[in-house]
């Protein structure tokens, strides 16, 4: 099978992400002596710097983590809704959702505390160690990728006119960054180096300068400056200047932690994805809806059936997931409810209706407006409005499949995701998937170098739902890493940016991988990212204007001609995109009975390398 890239394979460790630039940085440290947690947050903090359009310090992080030996952990960096983000709080201010930019979308930053967590529990570098490769790029620059300083004309106007501290660091002498010049961050470059200094004053014991750098994100002058920030009238999406609602008491009470994951065995595997404040158990729910015997793959049967089943479990996910109320995750994996579930997959026409279920007997609860969008309500076509969700791929902002960050003059903006995967020679094996603070998402703030984010926008303005706007609570993320083990051992860590696109490459991805290993023997990572691949926007997108197109599927145009045809004629709305436009995937592999370690990445964006040896 032709493939763009051979998958990779060694015995020293396997690094794949999403910015060549964040690879070799983290295979860099593994040379040095680290191990994959040292060198996923080192990859981390670069990922900042060089896909600052994508991520950013104060957005957030989760991470699946399985150390050689020991129990699969999801380490949760997806900070919580402020005390004063309440629903009657946004609703006094005339608004029915939460705005897609600005302080009032900002929860309390994950990322960084979960980088240090897994820094200190897990690594054995030091703060200095990881942080120096992001702060030399920052400092002295790098070439950015060319979609830095697209994404920046397309906001030129709002950073002119209404955030200059963002202008200060993206348009230099009214200039955006541009391929082949060095662009510079030298204000975030500063903020690393003093939390470096300030943290190093506690002496030379490692664990006890990561906790104080910790205390200093939440406590010091990290976290005094992101309040001043979140205090200053921002216009957003809503066409007004409002300030958030972020404080000092905000910042101090929440730290990262580590849960169980979410699992599901499917014929010898072993899924592990964060929990139902995710989105990660609809990846395990469309395993659960796939019947004991599958049509051939690639076949049309074979992909009306994964678009289907996708349908049902993005319902669900609308209706049950969130942190504001318990997920039903055990019954919502069900033999008996996804058997009972499967039933509604009709084989010969595509459905068009948004049908969750109740896998405890109880009504579904939906919000008024994903029960409009699903209605058919004009306006809500997630296809044709910047802004419906976090894309993929840098591309035209005419080609109908939504691309990488599209941003209107009046602020309007999708951003997207980054993501990592490491495994080293010991067999440590992470996977994590770093989003939100992207610079089109709130202005830079003047004594960090760097943006709030804007998770809040996912969560509900109506009271009472599972994803419903909660003081304290987590709003569901799209962010969604995976790991795989097979009979019992982790074999396999990947994942991808693209918003509510995620846990659907991802199931491509996975079966691909499975069904090639039952017909050719070992994990043929490439192929399996290299494959046609496709998503439907048939359920309400997460990101502002949460909108909705029902019966949508779109595909690569390399899928076969005979496959679209015969989709169509089954009712799905079928929109070809480019040959390769969907998914940015990441993976990395280990075979237990040879130790032989594997990687691959996605040719699509361009920029996505894996490296090892």
């Amino acid at each position: 099978m032709f493939t763009t890239r051979p998958t990779l394979q060694g015995t020293f460790g396997m690094v794949s992400s999403t910015h060549y630039l964040a690879s070799q940085s983290a295979m860099a440290v593994l040379e040095d002596g680290g191990n994959a947690y040292d060198a996923a947050v080192a990859a981390g903090f670069v990922l900042h710097v060089v896909e600052p359009h994508l991520n950013g310090p104060a957005g957030e992080v989760p991470i699946i983590l399985a150390p050689a030996g020991g129990e699969v952990r999801v380490l949760c960096g997806q900070g919580v809704a402020p005390a004063g983000a309440t629903v009657a709080h946004y609703r006094s201010l005339g608004l029915d959702l939460v705005p897609g930019t600005g302080p009032l979308a900002a929860a309390v930053p994950g990322a960084f505390d979960a980088w240090m967590l897994l820094l200190k529990d897990h690594g054995t570098k030091t703060l200095a160690d990881v942080l120096k490769y992001a702060i030399g790029y920052a400092e002295d620059g790098h070439a950015p990728v060319e979609r830095v300083g697209e994404t920046v004309e397309t906001v030129r106007e709002l950073f002119e006119d209404e955030w200059p501290s963002s202008a200060e660091v993206y348009l230099v002498d009214g200039k955006a960054p541009q391929p082949g010049e060095l662009l510079r961050n030298r204000q975030l470059a500063a903020t690393w180096k003093r939390l470096t200094a300030e943290a190093e004053e506690v002496g030379g014991d490692r664990v006890a300068q990561i906790e104080e750098a910790r205390r200093i994100w939440r406590e010091g002058f990290i976290a005094e400056a992101l309040v001043r920030q979140s205090g200053r009238p921002t216009k957003d999406t809503s066409g007004e200047r409002h300030t958030g609602t972020l404080t000092l008491e905000d910042l101090a009470s929440w730290e990262a932690g580590y849960e169980a994951p979410a699992t599901y065995e499917w014929n010898g595997w072993t899924l592990c994805k964060a929990g139902g404040w995710s989105q990660g158990p609809a990846f395990l729910q469309q395993l659960a809806l796939l019947p004991p015997e599958l049509p051939a793959y690639g076949s049309a049967d074979y992909v009306h059936l994964l678009i289907e089943g996708c349908k049902l479990a993005m319902a669900d996910r609308e209706a049950w997931y969130g942190d504001a109320a318990d997920v039903p995750v055990d019954a919502l994996l069900s033999d008996d409810y996804n058997a009972a579930r499967r039933t509604l997959i009709d084989p010969e026409k595509a459905s068009h209706e948004l049908r969750p279920g109740s896998p405890l007997g109880g009504e579904p609860r939906l919000s008024a407006h994903a029960h409009a969008v699903a209605s058919g309500a004009p306006g809500f076509d997630a296809m044709g409005v910047a802004g419906a969700g976090e894309p993929t791929v840098a591309k035209s902002p005419a080609s109908p499949v939504p691309g990488e960050p599209d941003v209107r003059e009046d602020g309007l903006t999708r951003g997207d995701t980054c993501h990592l995967d490491i495994v080293d020679r010991w067999g440590n094996m992470v996977a994590a998937t770093p989003s939100g603070g992207w610079l089109q998402s709130n202005p830079v703030v003047p004594e960090l170098g760097f943006p709030l984010g804007t998770r809040l926008q996912m969560a509900w303005l109506d009271e009472d739902l599972p994803n419903s706007l909660t003081p304290g609570r987590r709003p569901r993320t799209t962010l969604t890493p995976s790991l795989a083990l097979k009979d019992g051992v982790p074999v396999m860590a990947f994942g991808t940016p693209g918003g509510d696109q995620q846990d659907q490459w991802q199931v491509h991805f996975f079966l691909a991988v499975a069904l090639r290993d039952q017909v050719r023997g070992g994990l043929d990572l490439q192929g399996a990212i290299d494959a046609p691949n496709w998503h439907n926007d048939s359920f309400p997108g997460s990101f502002f204007p949460r909108g909705m197109r029902p019966g949508s599927v779109t595909v690569e145009s390399r899928m076969d001609a005979d496959v679209v045809a015969e989709l169509r004629r089954r009712g799905h709305d079928v929109t070809v995109g480019d040959a390769w436009s969907e998914g940015r995937l990441c993976a990395v592999a280990r075979d237990p009975r040879t130790g032989v370690l594997s990687a691959a990445a996605n040719p699509r964006g361009m920029q996505g390398y894996a490296v090892g040896r």
